[in-house]
């Protein structure tokens, strides 16, 4: 199989199972525990926080394990929201969000909070005077993803974060899609939270991160032991951690080198569809090298995907697929509106494996596949 899915999850590299491997089979002890195999656990745990700290530019303490982006896109909007109400109810936060992110701002409104969500453009980028005009009085939290899972568009993180700390507004990104492919500065960015995810990043699922600057206040949304320092009850996943921690060092050694493949991978792609004579348009602009997103006009997804996955490569649609029906994509639809184009693009991802031979072969079979049902639409 040629896996072009990495937006979804990428293969743990063998060192970071390596670095696991003696906390599940000798060092296994209990990180609360205060013995010599507790004290090992808890040294790792310590050790693996400092060293995703300095990804951040952050201090260590201002990280929280969680078992992973999900859990704390959940645990800062939601921890956030109701720490802070009595400064507000108005939550912002825009309609190309992963589900984590939107499905917990529709439980802030269940909960009686209002909530806005603000338009993109064809570009997939946030308007900066749009959500300016949406800040209010009340507004207490306002979340941005980074970087978008489906099309890879970047937004303007930093001059989101200036605009929000000139009115003291909480500021959440979902960094899941862009930590480790991106240098992240919190505090240059003015970020007050952060969600990151291991698996993203070559690591083990499971396990993620909630950065939460020092003086944000933000509820717990677990309840049990002390863990995480009283901010996410429940014994800490420690091999987990010390993988995570790993393929953060790996992911921050060979970023530059990494993201100049994507970029060549990426050209080498487009270049062939040109030349083989492939009608596509590009989805979204100023995004994430290894993630490209493309409309190919005609085609039917499902069959679509179905004979790429038979030719052996893995692609995905970024469409949710239930009881057989292909519903369109969320982000696409807010981009575009409601268009054939929300159900005839695919997402490919790059990410540790691939190379140019690899793209070459996709190429050719996106090509060959894509041609064939334009063929046919056009009799």
């Amino acid at each position: 199989m040629n896996y072009f899915d990495h937006a979804a999850t990428s293969p743990m590299r063998r060192e970071v199972l390596e670095k696991m491997m003696p906390y599940m089979l000798e060092e296994f002890g209990n990180p609360s525990s205060i013995h010599g195999q507790g004290r090992k656990a808890r040294a790792a745990i310590d050790a693996a926080r400092r060293v995703i700290a300095k990804e951040l530019n952050a201090k260590p303490n201002e990280l929280v394990f969680t078992s992973g982006g999900t859990e704390s896109d959940n645990y800062a909007i939601l921890g956030a929201a109701i720490a802070n109400e009595d400064k507000g109810r108005h939550v912002i936060t825009t309609r190309i969000e992963h589900h984590a992110v939107l499905h917990a701002f529709e439980e802030l409104e269940r909960r009686g909070f209002e909530v806005t969500y603000l338009d993109v453009p064809e570009s997939g980028v946030l308007s900066l005077s749009a959500l300016e005009q949406a800040l209010r009085t009340d507004t207490i939290l306002v979340s941005v993803m980074f970087a978008n899972n489906e099309v890879g568009t970047i937004q303007p993180i930093e001059q989101i974060g200036r605009l929000l700390k000139e009115r003291a507004i909480l500021f959440h990104t979902d960094a899941v899609q862009a930590f480790g492919k991106l240098e992240i500065d919190v505090d240059t960015l003015g970020i007050d939270l952060l969600s990151a995810s291991a698996h993203k990043v070559n690591g083990p699922k499971g396990v993620g991160l909630l950065y939460i600057r020092s003086g944000v206040k933000v509820a717990p949304q677990t309840f049990g032991g002390e863990q995480e320092r009283k901010r996410r009850a429940g014994t800490e996943n420690v091999p987990g951690i010390a993988g995570f921690a790993e393929a953060v060092v790996l992911a921050s050694g060979e970023r530059e080198t990494v993201q100049n493949q994507f970029s060549v991978l990426r050209h080498q792609l487009l270049t062939v569809l040109d030349e083989n004579g492939v009608r596509y348009e590009v989805n979204g602009t100023d995004g994430l090298q290894h993630v490209i997103n493309l409309y190919f006009s005609g085609i039917e997804i499902e069959p679509f995907l179905i004979m790429l996955d038979m030719r052996g490569f893995a692609v995905s649609s970024g469409s949710a697929c239930t009881a057989g029906s292909i519903e369109p994509s969320h982000v696409l639809s807010a981009m575009y509106g409601e268009q054939e184009r929300t159900r005839q693009s695919v997402r490919i991802s790059f990410g540790y494996g691939n190379d140019a031979s690899q793209v070459e072969l996709l190429a050719q079979a996106l090509s060959d596949v894509v041609k064939s049902f334009q063929v046919k639409s056009e009799i």
